[in-house]
């Protein structure tokens, strides 16, 4: 019976036939009565794990969010579908607030989003003694964590609010990016009761990963939105400064951008929001204060100006890329000047009331950890994706055919003699610098800096001078990401060498490095119009224009209504019938009776063209 309930909820109300890896066996034990720790990549479908139970319960779900603009996105999404939802955070008035209160009460809402600052409040813990709630999903868990890269405070009442609930409902707890001591924070301080624990694996197959190293930023960047001009796009950028540069940069050129980022009014970050989620603009250009919790399914390309702090952070705004399944691309275009500037600003970062010194001083250790490999992220020649994989425990393949790295065609080249020199000067520089000193001994550089320390007097001074710094930086990299050498953490990182590193001196080891080989030409990227798919591009089109006549009627962004890949599969399937419109993926009953004679007719239009 259970079977048929969760396949029927999925259908009617989501319009799918099948459950995405994972999301079945997550929905099974929360259904059973089982708590549960899920940790499911950007775009894989965590809501659908606690809504499918949530609609099969007789109570209420709560789902705790830090996130307005995801409560939002969702709830409106959940309406359209169908779903009786609502929302309480600080966007709501006073009067709107009791009122939303009144309407729980009298058992209006199967889902209720929450902010975790209003968990505590007198008048939430009294209406949830009236009322029966049947599980509590906590959505960004990761946010409980003191060592993850987004703690928030307010997520250590949850476990007291849980308490306060009689009986206990079951505990869900969802995340997208989680090592394994954050894993284990999660467990411990949301105390979960012998949950199931899945993690469905973090790799986006639709995705694909680029790193650029260009000269120029702002030309590589207009060159790589030439082709995209109708698509929608974030642009992520380190400061709020660089964002204005950018936007204004992108409006001289004709494109619909706006901006982003704690420095303007609540006004018009929430206004231009709202122009990017409803497809006024076409780009937003932001800082790392913009999209958690945006749940914009057809954004088919995330370029990141600057390099981000971590990992963690840089898949989970990639990962606002190809919600909706179609493929999209993850670019970032780096300079060394990014980690002066990261460095810059986890030095400055405001300190942690929550923490002790000792505490502080741990943690600022670790973003100089998470900042290392994010750098050898952005020079490695490996699979890109598969160095993300590895850096979150999973097991990768060497090629993965759709990175940068994988796509490049390299040579390789035999780096041992270079590799001896960098150790040895290393070694000869007392292994007390980092290695921009290290590369400016082995160029024979005249800086004060290196000639009032004596280094110049060194035998590796300038045995290197003729060589580029990138290629020495390259190549120190390299013998980094091979455990060769290691780069100490801290504000004022040094270069010291490991063991294996002896093997390459005495000559018992070669060393060996990729590097790129010449290309002929420019390659040409594919042009997505070329192929449609195997479907009507002009029937897409018209479709996509009603769409969006009925998003505006309805003041909902274009994709809550049908998602580009919903209309694709329209366009394949040309249904004319109910039971036909049914069956194109994304399109639940409600979707149905809301809008499929509207479709339908269109479609009906198109059909002599079409054959």
């Amino acid at each position: 019976m259970e079977q048929d309930i969760k396949h029927r909820l999925l259908k009617e109300y989501f319009g799918h036939s099948a459950f995405r890896e994972g999301q079945e066996d997550i929905i099974d034990y929360i259904m059973s009565g089982r708590d549960a720790l899920c940790i499911m990549p950007t775009g894989a479908g965590k809501s659908v794990c606690y809504q499918i139970p949530a609609l099969a319960a007789d109570g209420v779900t709560i789902v705790i969010s830090p996130l307005i603009s995801l409560m939002n996105d969702q709830v409106t999404g959940l309406i359209q579908s169908g779903v009786k939802a609502a929302y309480l955070n600080s966007s709501l008035t006073s009067g709107q607030y009791m009122r939303a209160l009144d309407n729980i009460r009298s058992g209006k809402y199967k889902i209720i989003y929450v902010a975790p600052e209003r968990l505590m409040t007198e008048s939430f813990l009294a209406v949830c003694e009236d009322i029966d709630i049947s599980v509590v999903a906590v959505d960004e868990a990761h946010c409980v964590s003191q060592w993850g890269q987004d703690f928030r405070p307010s997520y250590l009442k949850i476990p007291d609010f849980i308490d306060k609930l009689e009986p206990r409902p079951v505990v869900a707890a969802f995340t997208a990016t989680a090592t394994s001591d954050v894993k284990d924070d999660i467990l411990r301080i949301l105390r979960l009761h012998d949950p199931f624990q899945i993690t469905t694996g973090f790799d986006r197959p639709n995705l694909f990963f680029s790193v650029m190293k260009p000269k120029n930023k702002s030309g590589e960047l207009l060159d790589l939105l030439a082709g995209r001009r109708e698509s929608s796009g974030i642009i992520y950028c380190s400061t709020r400064k660089k964002v204005e540069e950018v936007c204004e940069l992108l409006k001289a050129n004709g494109y619909a951008a706006t901006r982003y980022h704690a420095g303007l009014s609540e006004t018009e970050r929430r206004q231009n929001q709202e122009d990017f989620v409803y497809d006024r603009s076409t780009v937003m250009v932001a800082t790392n204060a913009f999209g958690m919790g945006i749940d914009k399914s057809n954004v088919s390309y995330v370029i990141h100006y600057n390099m981000p702090k971590n990992i963690e952070s840089y898949y989970q705004e990639a990962g606002r890329a190809g919600r909706d399944g179609e493929e999209a691309e993850c670019i970032l275009l780096y300079s060394p000047q990014d980690v002066r500037i990261n460095k810059f600003m986890i030095d400055n970062s405001e300190p942690n009331p929550e923490l002790d010194t000792q505490q502080q001083a741990a943690v600022r250790e670790l973003d100089y950890k998470r900042l290392k490999y994010m750098t050898i992220y952005c020079t490695t020649n490996d699979c890109l994706r598969g160095f993300i994989l590895k850096y979150f425990g999973e097991k990768q393949k060497s090629y993965c055919g759709k990175c940068s790295s994988c796509l490049t065609r390299y040579e390789t080249k035999d780096a041992t003699i270079e590799a001896q020199k960098i150790i040895s000067c290393i070694i000869r520089a007392g292994q007390r610098y980092g290695r921009k000193m290290i590369i400016d001994i082995l160029r024979g550089s005249k800086n004060d800096r290196l000639t009032s320390a004596g280094l110049d007097r060194l035998s590796t001074y300038g045995i290197m001078s003729d060589s580029s710094e990138n290629s020495i930086r390259s190549i120190i990299a390299c013998l980094e990401e091979n455990g060769y050498i290691v780069s100490t953490e801290g504000e004022y990182p040094v270069l010291k060498i490991l063991p294996a590193s002896s093997d390459i001196l005495k000559g018992k080891t070669k060393f060996e490095i990729k590097i790129p080989k010449e290309r002929s030409g420019k390659e040409k990227k594919p042009d997505k119009k070329e192929s449609s798919g195997g479907f009507s591009a002009a029937l897409y089109e018209k479709l996509r224009a009603l769409r969006g006549q009925l998003a505006d009627q309805a003041h909902v962004p274009a994709y809550v209504i049908f998602s580009n890949a919903t209309l694709e599969d329209m366009c394949r399937r040309m249904p004319t019938t109910d039971e036909e419109f049914l069956r194109v993926s994304g399109v639940g009953r409600k979707k149905l009776e809301f809008y499929g004679s509207k479709f339908m007719d269109v479609i009906r239009q198109n059909i002599p063209e079409n054959k």
